[in-house]
Parts: C-alpha cells; sequence; structure tokens
C-alpha cells in the first residue's frame, strides 16, 4: 500500500485510520513503509499514527535517544492525542518507545517491542557506517533479515544514499552510540503496562536471549517468536507480527476495536 504523510507544527506523519491510537516508531535505517502492513490490517479498527524520526536531519547536539523521546513528547503534543495510547517500536523505535514510557507513564496504556535495543544491539556488528562502501551497507542490510531477498537493491540503494551522506553519518553514529549507552536494565521494572514482544528467532542484531531478558525485566511482559524471522517481523513475518499483534490488543482493550 502506499502511504499518504501529513505535516504540522513541522512533523511528518502518516495518519490512516480511526479509533484508539497505535503510535508506531521505526528503527536507525527505517522508514514510514516498514510499518505498511501493520498500517493496512489495523486501520479499520484503529487510527494508526507514525512519525517520520529527525534520525539524519536532527541537531547533532540532540542526536541520541533522549533526543528522538523529546521529539516523540512533541510529536504527541502536535497532535493533541488522547491521554492514554498503545506504543510499538521495532529496533531503536523500541528503545525510544521505553524512554518515552519512562518518562511518561500516564501516557502509555500498552507497548509493543520487536526487535528492540534497549539491552544489547549489534546493528552494525560491532562496526559503523562506512561511507561510500555499497558492499559494507549491503553486507549490513542482509544482515537484518533472515532472507537475505528481502533487502532488495531499492533498499540497499537507500541506505547507501543515507550512509554516503557526511552530516547523515555523524547523526547514525552519535545515535547508534547513544543507544549502547542508554541500557535500561535497572530501569524496566517501573514499566507496569502490559507488553508484548515479538522477536524473530533469526534474529543476529538483537538475538533472542535479548527477547529473554526483556520478558524477565518487564513486570507484566508476553513473549512470542516467529520462526524463519530475522530483526523486523513486521516487514519478513508481517501475518504472524499482525496475529500475535491483534490478540494482545484484543486481550488489553476495555473495550476492543472491531477489526476488518
Amino acid at each position: 500500500m502506499e502511504l499518504q504523510t501529513h505535516h504540522r507544527q513541522g512533523y511528518e506523519y502518516v495518519d490512516e485510520g480511526e479509533g484508539p491510537v497505535l503510535l508506531l516508531l521505526h528503527g536507525l535505517f527505517g522508514a514510514l513503509s516498514n510499518w505498511a502492513d501493520v498500517v493496512d490490517a489495523f486501520r479499520p479498527g484503529y487510527r494508526v499514527l507514525i512519525p517520520l524520526l529527525p534520525i539524519y536531519d536532527m541537531p547533532l547536539a540532540q542526536a541520541g535517544v533522549p533526543g528522538l523521546a523529546r521529539y516523540v513528547e512533541g510529536f504527541v503534543a502536535a497532535l493533541e492525542l488522547p491521554p492514554a495510547f498503545a506504543v510499538l517500536g521495532n529496533s531503536l523505535g523500541g528503545h525510544v518507545a521505553l524512554v518515552y514510557t519512562l518518562d511518561n507513564p500516564a501516557r502509555v496504556s500498552r507497548l509493543v517491542l520487536t526487535g528492540s535495543s534497549g539491552l544489547f544491539e549489534d546493528g552494525m556488528g560491532g562496526s559503523f557506517p562506512k561511507r561510500g562502501n555499497y558492499g559494507f551497507v549491503q553486507e549490513r542490510v542482509a544482515y537484518t533479515f533472515y532472507n537475505p531477498a528481502v533487502a532488495t537493491k531499492e533498499l540497499v540503494d537507500e541506505i547507501f544514499r543515507i550512509t554516503n551522506s557526511n552530516s547523515k553519518c555523524l547523526r547514525i553514529i552519535a545515535i547508534a552510540r547513544s543507544a549502547q549507552r542508554h541500557n535500561l536494565t535497572k530501569e524496566l521494572h517501573r514499566i507496569q503496562v502490559p507488553v508484548l514482544l515479538v522477536w524473530g528467532l533469526n534474529d543476529t542484531i538483537t538475538p533472542p536471549p535479548v527477547a529473554h531478558d526483556f520478558a524477565r525485566l518487564l513486570p507484566a511482559a508476553e513473549l512470542a517468536f516467529l520462526d524463519h524471522c530475522g530483526h523486523a517481523p513486521m516487514m519478513e513475518r508481517p501475518a504472524g507480527f499482525n496475529a500475535y499483534l491483534r490478540r494482545f490488543l484484543r486481550k488489553t482493550e476495555p473495550h476492543p476495536a472491531v477489526l476488518a
């Protein structure tokens, strides 16, 4: 599906459907389109919102997980969202979702994390982007998925263009280092809302033991795995991801939305 973007007060975002809010946060090399299958499945009964995180152009001094959490706070205020809503995050987006929830506990009614950083991540395989090295980018993008075919040439080309920019590369490195520094092990016990963890069994960036650690540290978490799946289940195994998400939302929604 083609996602239409909106603009308000300097924010670019997707806004589809009506009903309880699902706020979706993409990862470091992510894009609005990463959540396209979730939008398509849930917009009949939910209002699905995806802000475009300013990963590549935010002020360098703010380029990090806390700065992105502040950005989400501004987005929520600008759109005058309801008092509480569900937040979903993939990879870095999950990390931002966790920090947002810790800082705004009354605003988050339930949380969904998939391949989230916050405890451990190996997004660059121990290294950072190499400007102008197409082979490196191709290898790292393929590393994200169980099936390398998901790493299409279009996706690799887009990330290569991003990492070929000095200013964007600086921000990527700053944010990646911030994610590594901001370990939330000692904070997660404060998140009391229901949490769904959906993980790829073949995730090499935040491997399955990381999912088990999240399940152990979050007081109200449930964990589901998808086989033959890497770091982005909502892209690689959308039907399975959406089935887990639908079940979780119905179970935790006081007045369940009607899904087509």
